[in-house]
């Protein structure tokens, strides 16, 4: 049995320093992700030996010493090298970190976070103005360690960079479906080895009240299933993610998206409930009473609390989503909005919303709120967090706020790391003055928990997050596509390498689903498949918090090699159909294995009923995979195709589109341009 990977689906790897020939090797092949913004290279290289001194010839504390060991000790496991232990003052070393000093106490959005980096023939430099510079400085080193097949080395390199953009961030939904302590450090770490620098916390929805209140203890209690993180174990993520250079904006996210609050705490909405946790997803009805004192006394008392756990200046307060259909059911806040003059419940949300802003800097907090905030009558010192476009970030630029963009980031859209990757928070094209651009600080991407958990989390993220990441951090001319997938192959592995499962994940999925371990033809099959987006798994499986995640759809990627590497072969491939003889056996060749590998995937689909859902694909893909084959003969003019040959392919490829068991094929595109250049 082929499979893909004999195929040439991972030819992409080819791309990089670990298949070149030998004799090119020495010199630098760049797998740095994200680009720096200034780069020179040189000629030589820097041996990777135990004889490697390191030195810190001026400032350094623990949070520095305990980056380098970090990167040493991961330089170790990819070398093979015995890493040094003993750290000298001595500026003479082959590795030298010179940091100013150790920057901020509680990082901010203005952390200096630049470096310089120079490797010449008989040492590396890194000089850095903060710590969390110079470890920004150290995760390039890594990525720079590269072999000739024989040894390790640094090439000769001069690196000037800086980020982009100050706001960074990933945030995880622990609302919906919860994560362990440990789900969230290893995403800190891949976080770090691409330079992120906030995580958004999303702690509080209507299915679950995620972290502790020792002065509520009903909210977590009564909230969470039992399911929650104490207050030592938040303090610990946020010990970890500071470690790493990055910042803890926790969201506890109000009026609306607040059913669990009110399981243990009733007396906050304007019914008296009672009131259970919220299965189901979707937009919830009730919300916090904003009309009443003591729910801004219990929230006074909660964010001074979560001060104690949380040293970020921002504070995260959702405001997203909040329809207003309990206020208007409730005679005395109707009463209260003709007192106020509110004619619509979106004003009535902006005086809470003003309530709470006030109450977040009485604590030292910037409020952070999604767009729905965004009122005339906000004081400008909200930031906006943009979930419904880039033009909403706009409007609040000009309007004087500073704001993040998300929209584009979604994981649970299932979007390729390609869209992701082209959708700049702020081109030159958008319609700012040189001041408005300075309010807009970055963006996050958002990885909604309805449909995964700890098992599949770490595939929803990565590796896309860390094309975005390069999205935020790099110039805005880098937009390489072929090389963005080039390099992120290579940062997959090195996260991976981390204590991730993005890769693994996959393989463990499936051979549960299979019940065996025999599982190459099942492998080769789901290669060409990708699950389908968060609304369309929805409407399709109308799931809720309690639905299983263990199908097909859970054990697949999101943008998985197959995509990327068949629409870049038929792009070359059509450019001269008849006279390219690289791309064409490739094609033939990764077509031919996947209608090799339905015959074998039918017969444990017989003896797996969660795999059985998913046999009208594998018997579409066999079909599709004969058209591809048809198409590259009669492209190569050996055969001539029959008449209405076109037309039934092209409808088959339609056919294939259609949303069928949560999966969706990876190549249709592609496979429609190679059948319809088929004279």
């Amino acid at each position: 049995m082929k499979t893909l990977a004999a195929a040439g689906i991972l030819a992409m790897a080819a791309l990089t320093s670990s298949t070149l020939p030998l004799h090119a090797q020495a010199a630098f092949v760049n797998t740095l992700m994200p680009q720096p913004a200034h780069l020179t290279t040189a000629a030589g290289s820097l041996p990777w030996t135990d004889s490697i001194t390191v030195g810190v010839p001026r400032f350094h504390d623990q949070r520095l010493d305990d980056a380098i060991a970090r990167t040493l000790e991961q330089i170790e496991r990819k070398t093979g090298v015995h890493r040094q232990r003993s750290i000298s003052t001595s500026g003479d070393s082959t590795l030298v970190i010179d940091v100013d000093g150790a920057g901020e106490a509680i990082q901010s959005l203005d952390e200096n976070e630049s470096y310089t980096l120079t490797a010449t023939p008989s040492k590396v430099t890194i000089h850095a103005a903060t710590v969390v510079g110079a470890m920004r400085g150290l995760t390039t080193l890594l990525q720079l360690v590269q072999t000739d097949g024989h040894t390790f080395f640094v090439p000769a390199v001069s690196i000037d960079d800086s980020p982009r953009f100050r706001w960074r961030g990933l945030m995880i939904d622990v609302g919906r479906h919860f994560e362990p302590v440990d789900v969230i450090k290893r995403n800190l770490d891949a976080m770090a080895a691409v330079k992120l620098n906030v995580f958004h916390w999303h702690l509080t929805e209507d299915q679950g009240f995620r972290i502790e209140s020792k002065l509520f203890p009903k909210l977590a209690g009564e909230g969470s299933d039992g399911l929650y993180y104490t207050q030592d174990q938040a303090r610990e993520i946020v010990a970890y993610a500071r470690a790493r250079g990055i910042r803890v904006v926790p969201e506890f996210d109000m009026p609306g998206h607040t059913r669990a609050w009110l399981v243990g705490h009733p007396e906050l909405s304007s019914d008296p409930g009672p009131y259970t946790i919220r299965r189901e997803f979707g937009v919830e009805e009730v919300a916090m009473d904003p009309t009443k004192e003591s729910t801004y006394q219990l929230l006074d008392a909660f964010f001074g609390e979560m001060a104690t756990i949380f040293p970020d200046p921002y504070l995260h307060l959702g405001g997203d989503e909040t329809p207003g259909t309990q206020w208007k059911n409730s005679p005395h806040v109707v009463e209260f909005m003709h007192e106020h003059n509110f004619k619509t419940t979106e004003e009535l949300q902006t005086y809470f919303s003003q309530r709470v802003l006030e109450l977040a800097k009485k604590h030292g907090k910037h409020m952070v709120g999604w767009d729905e905030i965004l009122n005339p009558a906000l004081p400008t010192d909200a930031i906006i967090h943009s979930w419904r476009g880039a033009q909403s970030l706009y409007d609040a630029a000009q309007r004087g706020y500073q704001g993040i963009l998300s929209q584009p980031y979604y994981l649970d859209g299932m979007k390729s790391a390609e869209e992701h990757y082209l959708a700049d928070p702020l081109p030159a094209s958008a319609n700012l003055t040189p001041a408005q651009r300075q309010l807009v600080l970055g963006g996050e991407v958002c990885m909604w928990g309805e449909h995964v958990n700890q098992l599949s989390i770490d595939s929803r993220i990565w590796p896309r997050t860390a094309a975005v990441a390069e999205r935020f951090w790099s110039p805005e001319s880098v937009t390489d596509v072929d090389d963005m997938y080039r390099r992120l192959a290579v940062e997959s592995l090195r996260i991976e390498a981390l204590g991730l499962t993005q890769i693994t994940h996959e393989g463990a999925a499936l051979r549960e689903l299979a019940g065996t371990e025999e599982i190459s033809a099942l492998r080769t099959f789901s290669s060409a498949l990708q699950p389908v987006p968060f609304g369309e798994r929805y409407r399709g499986q109308h799931t809720d918090q309690l639905t299983p995640l263990d199908n097909l759809v859970d054990a697949i990627r999101p943008d998985p090699p197959s995509r990327h590497q068949v629409a870049m072969l038929v792009r070359d491939l059509l450019k001269s159909p008849k006279t390219n003889t690289a791309a064409r056996p490739q094609l033939k060749s990764i077509f031919q294995a996947w209608a090799d590998c339905v015959p074998a995937v039918e017969a444990q689909m017989n003896r797996s009923p969660l795999l059985a859902e998913a046999r009208p694909r594998a018997q579409q893909l066999a079909g599709l995979a004969r058209t591809g084959q048809q198409a590259l003969d009669y492209l190569s003019g050996a055969k001539k195709a029959p008449a209405g040959w076109k037309q039934a392919k092209l409808a088959e490829i339609e056919e294939a589109r259609k949303p069928q068991v949560l999966v969706r094929f990876t190549f249709l595109d592609p496979l429609h341009d190679l059948v319809n250049a088929v004279q």
